[in-house]
């Protein structure tokens, strides 16, 4: 509890953190923030409105409070361009982007365990090899390039051969399941392929000192096989990292979908955030901004509970700590 606690603290006080941070990067943009959202074109009557509109007249304490105020009640603001709550437009476009990411991370994780496992368990020259090249070219791929490669091969209208569509996403929604699915199937193979390289390597490298440290060794000796042996006490041994390893890989997919929902026409959060600072709507941005520093935070520290949770030497390790304490204050 004291950990949990102490965590709770630290996630709150990156929040507030993170919050100052992009509300003063927004004020300190040259010029002022309503001159910029009504452009260039734009009468001193309208800059006026404008500002009294969204409260940028205000002394930028009172605008902070107003917004974090606002934050916790889940009020993200309006939106300059469309008149629309932000937390509206953002939940609207999440319903796309979270979907695409999970399915990459599933294509990611199809790719990156078995070759990670195969890797391990590979005994000839040549299969290591050629694994290894697979980790190398594909974590060297941009998401870009194989996306593109996946539309000349499998699109309808321009592949080779016409499978899934390539471009938008259904006017209905999920509410049309079948189409909205086929469409991000290319999308998430594009990321995934990415993402899968990496875990294959992350898989190699964990599993791989758990066999020189003699762990396999000793399963094998029990009465396993070598492929036993590494698929079910490697891997579970190597749970706690792994799950670390593809926490962090849930979150840097964010961007490379961000790259891929633009390739793919995809109403996503990408292309609401890209319209959002291509129009000029800071307020919306403002918010927009801490809401994906909140998801990261919030990332983090549900991995690092996960972890702490699968792995009892961190436990073992603070119980000893704490212990230790207890009995040097008793002894002085």
């Amino acid at each position: 509890m004291r950990f949990i606690a102490h965590r709770l603290l630290l996630f709150a006080a990156a929040l507030f953190g993170v919050s100052v941070l992009v509300f003063v990067a927004l004020r300190i943009l040259p010029g002022d923030v309503a001159a910029v959202m009504a452009g260039t074109a734009a009468t001193p009557d309208r800059i006026a409105a404008l500002r009294a509109q969204f409260g940028l007249d205000r002394p930028l304490v009172v605008q902070y409070l107003d917004w974090a105020g606002g934050l916790l009640r889940g009020d993200l603001g309006t939106s300059a361009l469309t008149g629309r709550a932000v937390v509206a437009q953002v939940g609207q476009r999440a319903s796309l982007t979270f979907p695409l990411i999970l399915m990459s991370l599933a294509v990611a994780l199809a790719i990156g365990l078995p070759l990670g496992c195969a890797s391990v368990l590979a005994r000839g020259r040549r299969m290591r090899g050629f694994l290894h090249v697979v980790a190398i070219v594909g974590g060297a791929v941009p998401a870009l390039w194989s996306g593109l490669l996946l539309i000349l091969l499998f699109s309808r209208g321009t592949g080779l051969i016409g499978i899934f569509p390539s471009q938008g996403f259904p006017s209905e929604g999920w509410r049309d399941f079948g189409r909205a699915l086929a469409s991000l199937v290319l999308p998430s193979v594009a990321t995934g392929i990415v993402a899968g390289a990496g875990i294959m390597r992350y898989t190699r490298a964990a599993v791989g000192d758990l066999v020189d440290g003699g762990a396999i060794d000793m399963a094998m000796a029990c009465g396993m096989t070598r492929t036993q042996a590494v698929l079910r006490v490697g891997l579970r041994l190597a749970t706690p990292q792994l799950v670390s390893v593809v926490g962090l890989t849930f979150a840097q997919m964010i961007t490379g979908v961000m790259v891929v929902e633009s390739l793919f026409a995809l109403p996503g959060l990408g292309a609401l955030l890209i319209g959002d600072v291509g129009n000029r709507d800071l307020i919306a941005v403002q918010s927009e901004l801490f809401l994906l520093a909140a998801f990261f935070l919030t990332l983090g520290l549900v991995i690092d509970l996960i972890h702490r949770a699968l792995d009892p030497r961190l436990r073992i390790g603070a119980g000893s700590g704490e212990s230790a304490a207890r009995s040097n204050g008793g002894e002085r």
